[in-house]
């Protein structure tokens, strides 16, 4: 019997808990938890009300940070895109900042915003910053030169030529970058609260090792970290199946 290709990884999956909890119980001597003790803490969880709290905390602070930074590098990105002389005075800058990781300003978010939100979002967004910012402007340099002839031909307005020729030209590029970038902010944002904040997911994980060294919940946490993530990476994609966002719709 054929099985399904929707049914195949589900399979998998099931297969690898199966193995993962006969590990655990053939060397009990193992601090890792099993699926089973690790579906009980996720339980526990919401029997106390704090899955969803960390939850929606960790989601409040990745969307203001990607948000601010999407909103800032986008636009900025685009125009240095287009005027050259601009990216060539800003680019020697971006290349030093680029590389430094958003956890290394967590002694300087601290010392600015004090141990709280601000101190993520501020993480979350210098992580998401530079990557929209350089996805943006690679994505006006690969703009077909036949486009921008044609629109200029044409004689389009300024508001017209963004709307029919930059806007189509670039979005499906920067809908890539903006799926990968929240990939970032959620790791960020889970290492952030680790240190700088008293609640989220991250700060769960921390918080149930220190308590009794609690792995069970250690472990849910990692999970549920997963979980979300995946579910954030879907929303992404899904946004590069709307037609408006195709890049056949420069043709339209």
């Amino acid at each position: 019997m054929r099985v399904p290709v929707w049914l195949r990884p589900v399979l998998f999956l099931v297969m690898l808990l199966i193995i993962w909890e006969i590990a655990v119980r053939t060397h009990p001597g193992l601090i890792l938890p099993g699926p089973i003790a690790v579906f009980a803490g996720v339980l526990e969880l919401l029997h106390h009300g704090l899955l969803l709290k960390y939850v929606v905390a960790s989601l409040f602070r990745v969307t203001w940070g990607f948000v601010l930074a999407t909103i800032t590098a986008i636009p900025l990105g685009l125009a240095l895109g287009w005027y050259r002389r601009g990216e060539m005075a800003f680019n020697p800058l971006s290349q030093i900042f680029r590389p430094i990781s958003p956890l290394a300003w967590i002694p300087i978010a601290i010392l600015w915003f004090g141990v709280g939100d601000l101190s993520s979002i501020f993480l979350i967004f210098v992580g998401c910053f530079f990557p929209l910012l350089l996805t943006a402007m690679s994505a006006v340099h690969n703009i077909p030169a036949v486009y921008i002839h044609a629109g200029r031909n044409f004689g389009l307005s300024s508001a017209a030529f963004v709307a029919r020729v930059l806007y189509p030209a670039v979005i499906p590029q920067l809908l890539v970058g903006m799926r990968i970038t929240l990939g970032v902010a959620w790791l960020v944002v889970v290492a952030a609260e680790m240190i700088a904040v008293n609640s989220g997911l991250g700060f769960l994980i921390v918080d149930a090792r220190n308590a009794g060294n609690r792995y069970d919940l250690v472990v849910a946490g990692m999970v549920v970290i997963g979980v979300i993530g995946l579910l954030l990476d879907l929303a992404m994609r899904s946004l590069e199946q709307i037609k408006s966002f195709r890049w056949r719709s420069l043709e339209d």
